[in-house]
């Protein structure tokens, strides 16, 4: 049987207004950066120039965190948790009514498919507000004391994979619990929290609760450092992590990493193979790979092995690669010219490493930035295939014997922010999800999130959770 011929079916960039030059959103208005420099970003699926945008300087900075702090004494802090819920709410539908929007901005700035930016992304950006609307008036109940106070002014900093998704998961916490914040999109992504600025004024968010300044590494590093901000909150490499960590040393500032991975999904031999197969590609192909917890190291019981392998080239190859605003497409673009790069050299390094590469047939697009889903065999744990985190559409196939080799290979890393495990018997998903060093183990399904889940890493995946009750205890003074 040959797969279906799909025909053409793409969304409408018609729907998204993006003006030619954005400023920084500082206490309410948007605002020109004081040192006049700019940078562009780019559809990463065309290379097309979309905007430039404001790159803010160390003034800047300066100036968004004192609106913050301004806006945290004399408005927010004392703001009732049933007001400030209502904001909350507020934004949240706000959200729902410009979903289509935001979702096709995302795709077009980012080059991750639009049925995952329109079916998932959104649909959790307004949950996470919705869930913390919910807390922001019940913070006496969430076990942090009869009277639990903010900490003040959070400088949060967010990556390019997840745009608009981690910016709510930052902020929806931080102002249930009555921080203001200054946030810093990532320089490839920043036009979907500029489009949460002009949500924040439609909400009639005091000025200064919310600021964006926009940027590359300099400004995250002024912001971090600056000795106005009482929190940071990162997502992103473990090696920016690291600085951030030496940055914030004994400055008394409270910290919540959210770092790398290289998670192991175990396949045993009882496990519903088709179901597992579809688990995989979820767990690896999904945002392009581009997720700090994607399943890049399975680990397959090896007597099912050949059979796992087979089902899963032959369902690689009914993927579709290309156009991000099509609706039928599986996998889009990847962010950058730079992350391309990487995944080229670390690809190269596998099969120079003595791995062997398998791609399915597939015309990649002539402009833009991309990379076919590939498989690895013959990978052992010493390759660096199996220890580094590649962040692309790239995953290594590893086999084991018994259930206590599948525990020691998956732990065998220096990561720990998720895990998977496939089997049909209830008492060994139990028992590995106890053996297995993750923040996250996902028993027969991947990659799903809730806004009342916890989540975060062990080891070099950082540390603090976000997410449900869990996420409220970073933005709470103890």
């Amino acid at each position: 049987m040959t797969a279906f011929e799909y025909a053409p079916a793409p969304e409408s960039a018609a729907v998204v207004d993006i003006a030619s030059h954005y400023g920084l959103f500082i206490d309410g208005e948007f605002v020109e950066g004081a040192e006049g420099r700019s940078a562009k970003t780019l559809n990463p699926a065309t290379e097309e120039v979309l905007a430039e945008v404001t790159d803010a300087g160390q003034e800047d900075v300066d100036r968004a965190v004192a609106a913050a702090r301004r806006a945290y004494e004399q408005t927010w802090r004392a703001l009732p948790g049933k007001e400030r819920a209502k904001y909350l709410y507020r934004i949240a539908r706000l959200v729902q009514e410009r979903a289509r929007e935001l979702a096709v901005l995302e795709s077009i700035d980012n080059g991750k498919p639009i049925r995952e930016s329109r079916d998932t992304d959104l649909p959790l950006v307004a949950a996470w507000f919705f869930s913390y609307a919910g807390w922001a008036d019940k913070l006496p109940y969430a076990g942090f004391g009869p009277d639990p106070r903010p900490l003040g002014v959070a400088g949060q900093v967010i990556p390019w994979n997840f745009p608009l998704l981690m910016l709510a998961w930052k902020i929806a916490p931080a102002l249930a619990c009555g921080n203001t914040v200054v946030l810093k999109p990532a320089e490839t992504t920043p036009l979907t929290a500029l489009a949460f600025a002009e949500i924040c004024r439609q909400a009639e968010l005091p000025p200064g609760v919310v600021n964006i300044v926009t940027g590359a590494g300099d400004t995250g590093a002024a912001l971090v450092a600056h000795p106005g901000v009482d929190k940071v909150a990162f997502t992103g490499s473990t090696a920016v992590g690291r600085e951030i960590a030496k940055t914030v040393a004994g400055t008394g500032k409270k910290l919540t990493l959210e770092l790398g991975g290289k998670a192991a999904n175990v396949v045993f031999e009882d496990a519903a193979i088709d179901q597992a197969v579809e688990g995989i590609v979820n767990g690896i192909f999904f945002n392009q790979g581009h997720v700090c917890c994607a399943g890049s190291r399975l680990l397959v019981q090896e007597n099912v092995y050949a059979d796992v392998l087979d089902r899963l080239k032959h369902r690689m190859g009914t993927l579709r690669v290309g156009d991000p605003l099509d609706k039928n497409t599986d996998i889009g673009a990847i962010n950058s010219a730079a992350q391309l790069e990487r995944i080229r050299q670390l690809s190269a390094v596998g099969e120079s490493e003595g791995a062997q590469a398998w791609s399915p047939a597939c015309e990649l697009p002539e402009h833009g930035y991309w990379f076919p889903p590939t498989v690895f065999t013959g990978v052992s744990q010493a390759h660096r295939i199996a220890r580094e985190e590649i962040f692309g559409p790239v995953l290594s196939v590893l086999t084991f014997r018994t259930p206590a080799e599948a525990v020691a290979k998956a732990n065998n890393t220096p990561y720990g922010l998720s895990a998977g495990v496939w089997t049909e018997k209830g008492s060994r998903i139990l028992w590995m999800s106890q053996q297995l060093r993750a923040g996250v183990v996902w028993a027969n399904t991947f990659n799903k999130f809730d806004p009342a889940s916890p989540f975060g890493g062990y080891q070099e995946s950082g540390y603090g959770r976000e997410g449900g009750r869990h996420g409220l205890e970073a933005y709470l003074a103890q």
